[in-house]
């Protein structure tokens, strides 16, 4: 092909140097024309030395064979389809060679009968004319020209297979990582998503105080101490599988998620949630909160079924900045899975429950969900008198449920200018059946309604961001949902609380937060005062430096207290500092 480019330049020297042959427009015309030939020629050249290396990617497939990269069956099929590629490059090469000498024999017979035929080729008369027989170029020219559109129809076919290998069940693809989103892979039309979390901190508790039944200070336990803990905070670490994909228009997802612990576990009534113990030849808890499955689409919206977070409260955990450090620690001596946050102290926990659940399209901004939740039983939280081991319990329970716990929320989310925010509203109802006691019995039938109501607003503009949530409720109770709502005469008591949250990013890595929240619950008519918590409130101040976009770094102070109605109060103050990594 190097000798085909030198007799093009020869020739077209030969042709710029008779001037007298030609009128100069037609030497015009055949000057672009062998400028085009030569390009064909290269592009000829590059194609052909491409077509000698084919056996490399042989050579490829067998190296990624024995590595193992490739399964038995991956290799066999993309050496057929090599193969095939061989076989149809080598009749496209047979045929050119046959055109050419087709076309080789017949132009000689013409140039020796002496014709000259008048054609839009000015080139070949002017070559012949000059005695410069450059039929050989126009042949190779003519053959890089096919050569072209047979590349051409190449990349076409390339560029259906490589589409057509995006769902190919046998291909594994993996998503350009986004920081925070986990890291997903594509095996055809499936979606695998891998996501989680790991924190640690180091913790020192100075707790005081007198005993308050359901109290959340550490200093609620009626002693003097101080702690020191290398635990979890808000969160335990968390690894969380997410399978996705479409079908018939609809989108489905299973999710699996499972939150360990750093700390030894000794099940109790919270199970993983109980306190520890820091004994030697102790194992974790491991909590799998996320079991469940969602399907729709965003014209008809999306239903879930399995185990998640509950509707009420959600907003106000998700809201929350204690959710990454520790807020409360509910104790230090024996750390559990996780710190308290600011459940009980500005909110009630929303929990992970089995559930039938609807989210609406978003509309505007608004969204609607609501759900049927699997119904949960009351619970007596703060236990008994006299500190704790008296007969007398401070709350009724209950067994039974013939129907579900219903909730849901309105939310509606808005930007205006550099101001962006969230609004919502929220329900929880239950009934709740067969009350027991000391005071009465299943067999007595007694039975409550419990109802309860939030509202909540988050707002930010530019680096500052404020959160605001008030919950009202009756016979839910406080902490946890259902924890000391009803008297054991089986009355339902009031509660509410609240939190207010600010805080500012002075840039991309450096963020101030502080929070301060309040949990209050009322004794019902008949009651007399007891050592059963009132108030429940904590500040809080954290600084975060996020140091990559995986891992940040964690520094806190809080101050909790718990008092009772009957004046009992426990304090406690907290120091933490670690690191929290999310992938």
């Amino acid at each position: 092909m190097i000798g085909v480019q030198l007799a093009l330049i020869s020739a077209f020297r030969t042709f710029s140097r008779s001037p007298s042959v030609v009128p100069e427009s037609m030497r015009r015309s055949s000057r672009n024309s062998f400028l085009a030939v030569s390009l064909l020629a290269s592009s000829s050249l590059f194609l052909t030395a491409h077509q000698a290396r084919a056996d490399e990617y042989t050579d490829l497939l067998d190296i990624l064979k024995i590595k193992g990269s490739l399964t038995q069956g991956e290799y066999s099929a993309l050496m057929i389809k090599h193969r095939r590629h061989q076989q149809e490059s080598a009749e496209a090469e047979s045929d050119r060679s046959d055109r050419r000498a087709t076309r080789l024999a017949s132009t000689r017979d013409q140039d020796r009968a002496g014709h000259f035929h008048s054609t839009s080729s000015s080139a070949h008369h002017v070559a012949v004319a000059s005695g410069s027989d450059v039929t050989p170029v126009f042949l190779d020219a003519q053959d890089a020209a096919y050569d072209a559109a047979a590349s051409a129809r190449s990349a076409r076919q390339s560029m259906l297979a490589a589409q057509a290998a995006i769902n190919d069940p046998t291909i594994v693809r993996v998503d350009k990582y986004v920081p925070g989103k986990g890291v997903t892979f594509h095996a055809g039309p499936v979606a695998i998503n891998l996501s989680g979390f790991v924190n640690g901190f180091y913790t020192y508790d100075n707790a005081y105080g007198r005993y308050v039944g359901g109290g959340t200070s550490a200093g609620a336990g009626g002693s003097k101490f101080d702690a020191s803990a290398v635990r979890n905070g808000y969160l335990p670490a968390a690894l969380i599988t997410k399978i996705t994909t479409t079908q018939d228009g609809i989108d489905m997802a299973a999710v699996f998620g499972m939150y360990p612990g750093l700390d030894n576990n000794k099940p109790g009534a919270m199970n993983a949630n109980s306190g520890g113990s820091p004994v030697a030849l102790g194992t974790p808890g491991i909590d799998f909160r996320q079991v469940y499955m969602t399907f729709g689409n965003k014209k008809m919206g999306t239903i879930k079924i399995g185990r998640d977070l509950g509707i009420f409260g959600s907003d106000a955990i998700l809201d929350d900045a204690t959710l990454i450090t520790l807020g409360s620690i509910g104790g230090n001596s024996a750390p559990g899975n996780t710190s308290l946050g600011r459940i009980g102290v500005g909110y009630l926990y929303a929990d992970w429950i089995p559930q039938i659940s609807y989210q609406s399209p978003m509309m505007s901004g608004v969204q609607v969900t609501v759900g049927v939740m699997q119904p949960m039983d009351e619970f007596n939280f703060a236990g008994t008198n006299n500190n704790g081991t008296g007969p007398d319990a401070l709350s009724a329970q209950s067994t039974h449920h013939s129907a579900p716990m219903a909730q849901g929320k309105v939310t509606y989310d808005f930007t205006s200018g550099d101001i962006k925010g969230r609004v919502w509203a929220g329900f929880l109802i239950q009934h709740q059946q067969r009350l027991y006691s000391s005071v009465i019995s299943e067999s007595q039938g007694k039975s409550a309604t419990v109802e309860a109501g939030e509202v909540g607003a988050k707002l930010s503009y530019k680096g500052f961001e404020g959160v605001g949530y008030y919950y009202r409720a009756s016979g839910l109770g406080s902490t946890g949902l259902f924890f000391d709502g009803i008297t054991p005469a089986g009355n339902k008591r009031n509660s509410e609380g609240y939190y207010v949250q600010g805080s500012y990013s002075f840039d991309k890595k450096l963020r101030l937060a502080a929070s301060y929240g309040v949990s209050n619950l009322y004794q019902a008519p008949g009651e007399i005062d007891s050592i059963l918590v009132r108030r429940n409130e904590s500040e809080v101040g954290a600084l975060f430096y996020k140091w990559t976009d995986w891992i940040q770094f964690v520094a806190e102070y809080s101050h909790t207290e718990s008092i009772a109605h009957n004046g009992n109060r426990g304090k406690d103050n907290s120091a933490s500092g670690g690191a929290v990594l999310f992938f």
